[in-house]
């Protein structure tokens, strides 16, 4: 491959494949790089806490394309790390001295778990998923009826603990929040959530902060949270993700206060010929008026390909209510909101389990969590989209 490339994209997740396919789908020819740390074809991760974690799903069903399509496509994927990233060059310095040249370049290079600042967080029993690595060591570790204590209660956390169970773990779940997701959803839906988690077996500790974690007996380790001792031969942290925008601050660019990169509607960095898109960007959304930082795998996708139509020239904004689904055991719920918080909140409660709950604030309707009420969260993505009255 050349060491020049029209689109260079850094990062082998959704925003980036989407990228690099909305590109070619625009009519663009150049010569195309996917640059990737992880060594194999980018690849489906939502199934990672919820149905491979389970084991009813094989590694073969994770590739979002196979490698037949690089070669239809032509685009080049390139194992290794982006290492520095010279924006006035238009060059990327990448791990084992190789250096690549761009006309355009997307930097898609996502989020990364991250860990409780506590005494203990990196001992080798806490154990992270972000990647198909992470899930592969987890579960080589883990022999039926092992315990496991999952630490966090959002949607990630319930999923894994879920899924945990449904391998036949013991788990028991521990998080500073008094309900799963309370603050996300308020208390009605998080009081179901709490009933599904415990109608899976699963042991909750809920309100209480983790202090540290310590080395036990015969290789386990002992979570301490206020009063709570809880045990496990395997400790997996759910405490959220942060950006990965190292490689951006090194080259210059200001970030937000989270560490996101910020950019336009149209994916546009203050650096000419330079995106941002997924869950390292901080997104100017043309619907919402403002900018948002998601960690959505749909809005990944989406903002990949603004950004690919972008640089082949195309006008494109991002203007999609970010949205996402979750699956809890045999439950799964759909969610959509511009996600910087709500002021009232309204559950109906459809009969048979199903439900929406309904967010609003400013006077409209800002949010929906459909249970078992797909109309309702499509009829929520619209109302949202257009600012529709709160009533």
């Amino acid at each position: 491959m050349s060491d020049e490339v029209d689109l260079l994209v850094l990062g082998g997740g959704p925003a980036g494949l989407s990228a690099a396919r909305t590109y070619r789908a625009a009519g663009a020819r150049g010569a195309v790089a996917i640059v990737t740390d992880e060594h194999r074809m980018p690849y489906n991760r939502p199934p990672l806490t919820k149905d491979f974690l389970r084991g009813e799903s094989s590694e073969d069903e994770l590739p979002i394309e196979d490698e037949a399509w690089l070669v239809e496509q032509d685009v080049g994927l390139v194992s290794g790390r982006a290492v520095a990233l010279d924006p006035d060059e238009r060059a990327v310095a990448l791990s084992g001295g190789r250096e690549l040249g761009y006309s355009s370049c997307v930097l898609a290079t996502g989020a990364e778990p991250t860990r409780l600042p506590v005494p203990g967080a990196d001992h080798p029993r806490v154990r992270v998923i972000r990647t198909l690595d992470h899930v592969r060591e987890l579960t080589a570790r883990l022999r039926v009826g092992d315990s496991v204590v999952v630490i966090g209660s959002g949607f990630i956390g319930c999923e894994i603990g879920a899924s945990l169970r449904r391998r036949g773990q013991d788990v028991t779940l521990v998080s500073d929040e008094s309900e799963p997701n309370i603050g996300r959803l308020d208390t009605e839906p998080a009081e179901r959530i709490h009933r599904w988690l415990e109608e899976e077996g699963i042991r909750l500790h809920l309100g209480t902060e983790v202090e540290e974690i310590l080395p036990a007996t015969d290789g386990w380790v002992e979570v301490r949270a206020g009063a709570v001792r809880t045990r496990g031969t395997i400790v997996v942290m759910a405490a959220g993700v942060a950006p990965r925008g190292e490689l951006a601050a090194a080259a210059g660019l200001e970030l937000s206060d989270d560490g996101a990169v910020p950019v336009t509607t149209a994916m546009r960095t203050a650096r000419e010929g330079l995106y941002a898109a997924g869950d390292v960007a901080f997104a100017e959304n043309a619907s919402a008026g403002r900018r948002l930082r998601v960690e959505h795998w749909g809005d990944a996708l989406g903002q990949g390909e603004v950004a690919g139509r972008s640089a082949a020239g195309q006008p494109a904004q991002w203007d999609a209510v970010p949205g996402f689904w979750s699956t809890i055991g045999d439950h799964t719920l759909k969610y959509a909101a511009w996600g910087d918080g709500f002021e009232q909140s309204r559950l109906e409660d459809h009969g048979d389990g199903a439900f929406t709950a309904w967010y609003g604030r400013d006077g409209k309707v800002v949010g929906v969590l459909a249970h078992e009420a797909d109309e309702d969260y499509e009829r929520g993505r619209e109302l949202i989209a257009r600012g529709a009255p709160w009533s």
